[in-house]
């Protein structure tokens, strides 16, 4: 007997192109900031939303996780977001600099990513991987 995959789950478990450098985020940020409404956040391991961010929110959050994705990933390249498209995303997966172990599954462990940009309403997602303190009380900024 076979389950359906949920139109999130889909999304999810899609296929994902990598921002390897810097510059095709910063076009991938100008694609969402460019149709901000209708996008949930979602940081894994915390309370699923279930409704959008707020289109200013939502560019608060790009620009403040884009800094803190430069200053904690401190290299010439970036691959540690990824989108299902990058002229049209509908879900954006962002990895956490400080946990990225093999992202791409080699070390048997999946590592999911910290936060996560959907037009569809997301699911829980457990992650077994302790969440820092210090992004908990980063994201409380966000929370309303």
């Amino acid at each position: 007997m076979s389950h359906a995959l949920s139109l999130f789950a889909q999304k999810y478990n899609g296929r994902f192109v990598s921002t390897l450098r810097w510059s095709q985020l910063d076009e991938l940020w100008d694609s969402i900031r460019g149709l901000p409404e209708g996008w949930y956040v979602y940081f894994i391991n915390e309370a699923v939303p279930h409704e959008p961010m707020q289109a200013e929110d939502l560019k608060v959050f790009i620009h403040e996780v884009n800094d803190l994705l430069r200053r904690d990933h401190d290299y010439d390249y970036c691959g540690i977001v990824y989108a299902d498209s990058f002229d049209s995303p509908s879900i954006v997966k962002i990895y956490d600099p400080n946990n990225l172990g093999a992202s791409c599954g080699s070390s048997g462990q999946k590592v999911h990513p910290r936060w996560l940009l959907s037009r569809v309403l997301p699911e829980e997602i457990l992650d077994e991987a302790p969440t820092p303190m210090n992004r908990k009380r980063w994201w409380q900024r966000f929370v309303k």
